[in-house]
C-alpha cells in the first residue's frame, strides 16, 4: 500500500481557514478539491458522511493541531459537487458519493478489461465484476456497487453492455 503524500499546503496553518480574498480563496478551494480527490482515490473511498470526513485526517492536521471547520468543509464539498466530483446521497447533505473518477471513466476501464480478456458476450454478476478473483489486479476491483451500477449504466447507454436481473441479484452482459 502506498502512503499518502500530503501537499505542502497541508502543513501551512492558514490553509485550515478559508481566506477572505476571492482569488486566494479560489486557489485554496482548488487545492482542497485536489487534496480530497487524491486522498479518496488512494484510500479507495467512494462514500462518506460529513461527520466521518470531519474526523478524518483529510480535514485534520493533528501535527499542527488545526482542523478545517465544518462550515468550510461544506464549502469544499459543494465546490466538488459543482465540478461534478460529488453527489449528495441524502436531502440533509449528511453523506455523499465522492467521484474521483466519473462513472463514464469507470465504464471505460471495465470495458477495456472485458475487451482485453475476450469477454464480450459474457455475463457477470456485479459481485464477480467488482470482487471476483479475475478482477483482483484491476483498478475497478472493490468498486462500490452504486458507482459500479453508474459505470454500467454509462456502458449501457453506449450499447456496450446491458444490466440484467439474475435470480440472486443483478448482473451485466457485455457486447
Amino acid at each position: 500500500m502506498m502512503s499518502f503524500e500530503w501537499p505542502w499546503q497541508y502543513s501551512f496553518p492558514p490553509f485550515f481557514t478559508l481566506q477572505p480574498n476571492v482569488d486566494t480563496r479560489q486557489k485554496q478551494l482548488t487545492a482542497w478539491c485536489s487534496l480530497v480527490l487524491s486522498y479518496c482515490r488512494l484510500n479507495k473511498l467512494y462514500t462518506m458522511t460529513v461527520a466521518e470526513a470531519q474526523e478524518s485526517p483529510l480535514f485534520n492536521n493533528w501535527k499542527l493541531q488545526r482542523k478545517l471547520p465544518l462550515e468550510s468543509i461544506i464549502v469544499v464539498l459543494e465546490e466538488l459537487r459543482k465540478k461534478g466530483n460529488l453527489e449528495w446521497l441524502d436531502k440533509n447533505k449528511s453523506s455523499f458519493l465522492i467521484m474521483w473518477r466519473r462513472p463514464e471513466e469507470w465504464g471505460k476501464l471495465i470495458y477495456q478489461w472485458v475487451s482485453k480478456n475476450g469477454l464480450t458476450n459474457s455475463v457477470f454478476t456485479l459481485y464477480e465484476l467488482s470482487n471476483g478473483d479475475d478482477t483482483e489486479n484491476e483498478e475497478f476491483h472493490g468498486l462500490e456497487e452504486s458507482m459500479l451500477l453508474r459505470a454500467l449504466q454509462a456502458l449501457q447507454q453506449e450499447h456496450k453492455a446491458e444490466i440484467i436481473t439474475l435470480d440472486d441479484g443483478r448482473g451485466v452482459k457485455f457486447f
